[in-house]
């Protein structure tokens, strides 16, 4: 393959990596604060239908974007409510978020199916494109897709080197201790459930503005679930979060590879990989659950209230 062919299959990868970048980077949060939310996959439909509308009707992308966080943060505000607020299992709330998330979607963009829309268009940076591989990869895409660079960046920083990030994960460790120190536990946690939904708000708007400028029902398809899979494969580690987001992209998109260079391989076979790789990340770590749980938030998933 030509230094072009693989600097247009890396830049692919960036682009069908950066939606499961985008909802991992919040589901990560929120985990570190000791929450699982399942519920990734109706909120990042829910922001997609509601962003494309927002675009759709005013002509304005951008509020889209806005438009398709805040649908996010909605969502993960009734899970707030009933997972934190009335201390309901998490795991089946956020199932039936989910559940809640996809019927509404679906109900909500039944009169927008398959309508066009001129979604953000890439943007090459002078100079920095011209560069060998890694500039179709880095320097030649869409708005959104600089955005989640930065968004990284920022949460790295947060969790790793700021003093949000230490409460945030004293409050996911061991939520007594940090509420004897005088930290705000709850008010932590659904801070971090809502930041989690705008950012699955934002991955299903740039499922719908930039990645495939349209609404489709299911557009998503099982991106939420292998964003969650993918923060157990990084072992709540950010910069593996990031690696591991276009490692799925670049599985997404082998079929399309395996065409271009004359595989004689069934598509519809190769268009499984992200889905079969989802499944056997999941067998490897089940083999060593005791490593599994080290790397965990000790207090991931458990209710809690002041005084209990």
């Amino acid at each position: 393959m030509d230094l072009d062919l693989i600097g247009n299959i890396l830049n692919a990868m960036v682009r069908c990596g950066t939606p499961l970048l985008l909802v991992a980077l919040g589901e990560l949060v929120c985990e570190k604060s000791g929450v699982l939310n399942l519920g990734q996959e109706g909120m990042m439909l829910f922001g997609a239908v509601v962003g494309f509308i927002a675009a759709f009707a005013t002509g304005n992308l951008w509020l889209g974007v806005m438009m398709a966080c805040l649908a996010g943060m909605l969502l993960a505000s009734l899970f707030a409510l009933v997972a934190l607020g009335c201390q309901a299992n998490q795991v089946a709330t956020g199932l039936a978020l989910t559940i809640f998330g996809v019927g509404l979607s679906s109900f909500v963009g039944s009169a927008w199916v398959g309508k066009p829309l001129a979604g953000f268009e890439p943007l090459a940076i002078p100079l920095l494109v011209d560069l060998p591989v890694i500039g179709h990869m880095l320097f030649r895409q869409d708005v959104l897709v600089y955005l989640s660079f930065g968004l990284f960046g920022l949460i790295a920083w947060g969790l790793l080197k700021s003093r949000m990030g230490l409460v945030l994960q004293a409050v996911g460790e061991n939520p007594d201790a940090a509420s004897a120190m005088g930290l705000p536990v709850l008010r932590v946690r659904t801070l971090a459930v809502l930041f989690g939904g705008a950012m699955a708000g934002l991955a299903g708007g740039y499922l719908s503005l930039a990645y495939t400028p349209m609404w489709a029902e299911n557009m998503s398809a099982g991106r939420g679930w292998i964003a969650l899979a993918l923060v157990v494969f990084a072992s709540w580690k950010v910069l593996r979060v990031m690696l591991g987001a276009y490692l799925f992209g670049l599985a997404s998109i082998l079929h399309l590879v395996a065409q271009g260079i004359g595989v004689s391989v069934p598509a519809n076979l190769l268009a499984m990989l992200p889905y079969v790789a989802t499944i056997l990340v999941l067998v490897l770590l089940s083999r060593d659950a005791l490593k599994t749980r080290l790397y965990a938030p000790v207090s991931l998933g458990q209710p809690w209230k002041a005084g209990h």
